[in-house]
């Protein structure tokens, strides 16, 4: 693609970006103060954070959930989730913590995940400063912080001397970036809210490449062929026999594209490939997926591999949803989002 072809698609990128931006800021509603709920924003390391804790009386130290939150790792902020903290933490008795981490373009991978994993780790050291018992700590978030949670507990594993977490919560996670033609992105790629198209170009934001890799990454040319070898036995398996589904067959490997864009395979971007050794260490988790959702199979994909290496998962399928309905629990037509919220709830409780 010649140069000055490639600079309009950047410059049109950036403008839509800024205008997405803006749209979010003002629909962002002016953080509500709740009686029974006492909120703070912090530093945690230099990260900024709002701590969310039930004002009603506790018999020893309560549980505590950070969270991240979705949003591509280019959207979303602690305002924006600001009434789903509130609401997990009133009716979970939990100290919730919020992590507004650095968004991309602005600011690529690996920063993102450094800011979540300094956070968690400030806030397991201190834990007790917040009314929160260390062992019973719980990482959580949705969509991009889905990726960012199973990404932080497997850094934990390597950490000595701070409090291991009690549990992983993900919620429809984004847990690779390799194959965008797995069976529930080929049935769900124009479904609302995130088509395949938009999942790919926040991908390659995050990573720091060209947007005019988009096609190369969706033909799979920068998948190397030891995990193409990983991915073709875990698709055999019978949870991916999908009805109609014809597998797709990847662009032969192609290393130039592949040197573009080798952070996509590695940790912290794509968690779902990490060592055995490394994933029977984690905590047990929590996985939700949604029938219609091109990131349905990630968390299939990573339930597979914990069960595998005997990590128990408890999962839960939301056979109506689509993405982002966690967000939208508070909208009396969707359903299914009070429904993922209220299962959510309940697992965090029943820890």
């Amino acid at each position: 693609m010649p140069r000055h072809c490639q600079e309009c698609i950047q410059t049109e990128f950036f403008e839509k970006l800024g205008f997405n931006r803006l749209l979010e800021k003002i629909l962002v509603s002016k953080p509500k103060e709740d009686p029974e709920i006492f909120k703070k924003d912090l530093q945690f390391d230099g990260v900024p954070v709002r701590v969310y804790q039930p004002r009603s009386p506790s018999v020893g130290g309560r549980k505590g959930v950070v969270f991240f939150h979705g949003g591509g790792f280019m959207y979303g902020s602690i305002d924006l989730y600001d009434s789903l903290c509130g609401y997990l933490t009133k009716n979970s008795g939990a100290v919730v913590v919020s992590v507004g981490y650095r968004l991309a373009p602005e600011h690529r991978c690996p920063a993102a995940f450094d800011d979540c994993l300094k956070a968690t780790v400030h806030f397991l050291k201190t834990a007790q400063e917040h009314g929160v018992d260390p062992s019973s700590v719980i990482i959580c978030g949705d969509s991009a912080g889905g990726n960012l949670t199973a990404g932080v507990c497997q850094c934990l594993v390597g950490i000595a001397d701070i409090p291991k977490p009690l549990a992983q919560v993900m919620i429809y996670p984004a847990l690779q970036i390799a194959d965008f033609n797995v069976p529930s992105y080929e049935q769900n790629k124009m479904v609302p809210l995130l088509l395949r198209e938009r999942a790919v170009y926040c991908a390659i934001m995050y990573i720091g490449a060209d947007l005019s890799l988009s096609k190369e990454m969706i033909k799979g040319s920068h998948v190397t062929p030891e995990v193409r070898e990983k991915l073709n036995k875990w698709l055999s398996s019978e949870e991916f026999q999908v009805k109609g589904y014809k597998p797709h067959i990847m662009a032969p490997f192609n290393k130039g594209v592949y040197e573009k864009v080798k952070k996509s395979l590695e940790l912290p971007c794509s968690p779902l490939f990490s060592d055995d050794a490394v994933i029977r260490q984690l905590p047990k988790a929590y996985i939700l997926t949604c029938e219609f959702d091109v990131l349905r199979d990630d968390g299939i994909l990573y339930k597979k591999r914990l069960e595998d290496n005997g990590v128990p998962v408890t999962w839960f399928h939301v056979k109506d949803g689509f993405h982002g309905i966690f967000t939208l629990f508070d909208q009396p037509e969707v359903v299914s989002g009070k429904l993922a919220m209220d299962n959510v709830i309940t697992y965090i409780k029943n820890l």
